[in-house]
């Protein structure tokens, strides 16, 4: 299928030992390519294409799909694919860490971190859903502007408050002006230049809600007062939620983060954001399908899908008489197939592949004698 968009991965170090390229394998080689090696689990990688077999296995060919392409390019390795974890460099589980830690998996690198080693105390588990470890915020340092509104656990003193409105702030905000007295210089300079200052308060108040303003003004205020809302209700304003943000105080710490669970849906999409999602390769970011709740959402869903008694789909897509007819062949089935098999047990053998081969071809020859023996008759 190519590189898919997340899947369960393993390392095998009996195959890859440590000194040798990383390479990864999917649940299903785990299985019918290194069922006797030692493996150990890599948990969910995005965008991975599986290695067994291609040039990274020297002495093995992979059963599954024997004609892989020699190297895939596209996939990305670290220390998880030799058993090491966090910037401690340790295995996990780790024989010798006596201390009882949870390790918390980074969205963007993917590793996986202690907590003790992130810089600030994780929240409870139940309390937040997705993790950005402290190198991943200092290259993808925009996350600290949305880190203010939304990241679920702050250190105290972490993000400079916003600095109070002024009393003539938030009169302008209201639409009250002030009014202000000219000098008596400047009323001669204006008699001296033949303009009459005859402006009404109704002339004021149309102009001011008639003619289009050529600045930023009134929208900036605005938006800095509901800078997420406007963006989530509305399509009219084409705005860069992430200027909004930045344009606030804030401040940046050499921490990692904690995110809600549906924070990526508050990213700015404008076309200047997408662009530097896509210079620092986190355009995932942007991708609810992309989190590991989707991932495992999915899986619970597939699972329930196959747990569906086939047998019973079928019979209910089916008339009366057919219903009666396939329920007598599976009985039919079902008898001879435990006769057969009960004389492997008695005598202790193994059923092989040709075993079984040869027990549905002599069903299928004694199917076909009964049907032809049988005559129909229309009343």
């Amino acid at each position: 299928q190519g590189a898919v968009k997340r899947q369960a991965l393993y390392a095998c170090s009996t195959c890859t030992p440590p000194g040798a390229e990383p390479a990864g394998i999917c649940l299903a080689c785990s299985y019918e390519c290194h069922g006797t090696h030692r493996l150990f689990e890599l948990y969910t990688k995005r965008n991975f294409r599986c290695d067994c077999g291609n040039s990274k296995f020297k002495n093995l060919q992979c059963k599954l799909l024997p004609e892989k392409g020699k190297v895939n390019s596209g996939n990305k390795y670290n220390d998880n694919f030799y058993g090491l974890y966090c910037t401690c460099k340790r295995p996990y589980p780790d024989p010798e860490d006596e201390i009882p830690d949870e390790m918390i998996q980074c969205i963007v690198c993917e590793d996986w971190f202690h907590g003790r080693h992130l810089g600030a105390v994780p929240p409870e588990s139940g309390d937040f859903h997705e993790m950005v470890c402290q190198a991943c915020m200092k290259r993808c340092h925009f996350l600290w502007a949305y880190a203010s509104q939304l990241a679920v656990f702050l250190l105290v003193g972490m993000y400079l408050p916003v600095p109070p409105l002024t009393k003539a702030n938030s009169l302008e905000d209201e639409g009250i002006v002030l009014k202000v007295e000219e000098s008596e210089e400047q009323k001669k300079e204006i008699k001296d230049s033949g303009v009459e200052h005859h402006d009404t308060k109704e002339e004021k108040q149309s102009e001011q809600f008639n003619e289009p303003s050529t600045s930023s003004g009134c929208c900036s205020k605005f938006l800095q007062k509901f800078p997420m809302e406007i963006a989530e209700t509305t399509s009219e304003f084409s705005f860069c939620k992430l200027k909004e943000l930045q344009s606030k105080p804030f401040a940046k710490k050499d921490t990692a983060t904690f995110w809600p669970s549906n924070w990526r849906s508050k990213l700015c999409t404008c076309e200047d954001c997408l662009k530097m999602y896509s210079e620092l390769e986190v355009q995932f970011l942007t991708d609810e399908c992309d989190t590991v709740l989707a991932y495992e959402s999915k899986g619970t869903s597939d699972q329930e899908t196959e747990r569906r008694d086939p047998l019973m789909d079928t019979l209910n897509s089916m008339n009366r008489v057919q219903q009666v007819e396939l329920i007598c062949e599976y009985n039919d089935l079902k008898t001879e197939l435990t006769d057969y098999l009960r004389r492997f047990a008695d005598e202790g053998t193994v059923v092989k592949r040709e075993d079984i081969q040869h027990f549905f071809e002599e069903f299928q020859s004694r199917k076909r004698r009964r049907t032809n023996r049988m005559q129909y008759y229309c009343s």
